[in-house]
């Protein structure tokens, strides 16, 4: 990679021998990205997302509640955007035909937990006409679609840029592709992986240049690198004493926080 790409070579890694069957990691970096997923999932877990609202971990959502939760929890808590999940739930509207029947003073109410509730429900009812409208109604047919033309698709719906239509191809349509997000690009520069500057896609095609094309492995990883991005390596307070990939974060020991209490 170049350094106009935003990506960078990092320090070694010594961690022990890969479990992930991936190509030539980058020159200098012994370990690839699969020592840092195996570092990751020993501290996290498995994640089993996009987890399901309605049911206890690790229940995952069915695909229009995946979808529905993917729109809602934009620029919101997750807990916020899971109650308004349950909310539709509940009111018996969380399928294609039921949010696109009901009138917006319906929906606004049941999904104000999740802010931003009459745009929410603007972008929630246009998505469930779309599925009506041009694919008879049937998510799973649209959900069936090549990648790169659902993905299209998508990103032509309103409230839907790369990162959400990544989850969507990911956890809904179960596609080998791994969403990018604000975590990825401050762990991965902090990690110096990237250049804080990198941008979305040259974030991703690293990854899936690095990782087997497997969609339960990039979800996974996805999964892990938020939990770590919104426990641990927080834009301010990080607590780098509790970091698993502690030991090969250029940030470590360059004025680095002392461990903290968790975000809530």
């Amino acid at each position: 990679m170049t350094r106009s790409s935003g990506v960078r070579a990092p320090a070694p890694d010594g961690a022990g021998a890969p479990r992930l069957r991936l190509p030539e990691p980058p020159e200098g970096w012994s370990a690839g990205l699969d020592g840092i997923f195996r570092r990751l999932l020993e501290a996290f877990g498995p994640r089993h997302w996009w987890p399901s609202a309605l049911a206890p971990a690790p229940a995952k959502a069915a695909p229009f509640e995946m979808i529905a939760g993917a729109i809602l929890v934009q620029n919101v808590a997750w807990s916020n955007a899971a109650r308004a999940v349950r909310a539709l739930a509940e009111a018996g509207l969380l399928e294609v035909a039921a949010v696109h029947a009901a009138p917006p003073d319906v929906l606004e109410p049941l999904i104000r937990p999740a802010a931003y509730f009459r745009q929410k429900a603007q972008r929630l009812k246009r998505f469930a006409a779309h599925v009506v409208e041009q694919h008879g109604g049937d998510l799973a047919a649209m959900l069936r679609q090549p990648p790169a033309q659902l993905r299209a698709e998508l990103l032509e719906l309103p409230g839907i840029g790369p990162e959400t239509a990544d989850c969507i191809l990911c956890y809904a349509a179960c596609l080998p592709v791994m969403p990018m997000d604000a975590y990825t690009r401050r762990i991965f520069a902090r990690v110096g992986l990237f250049e804080p500057d990198v941008d979305y896609h040259a974030m991703q095609a690293f990854f899936h240049a690095h990782t087997p094309e497997e969609a339960d492995l990039r979800g996974e990883f996805h999964a892990l690198v938020d939990a770590l991005g919104n426990g641990v390596c927080r834009k301010r307070d990080p607590r780098c004493s509790a970091c698993p990939l502690g030991q090969i974060c250029q940030r470590v020991g360059v004025g680095s926080a002392a461990a903290g209490p968790a975000d809530p």
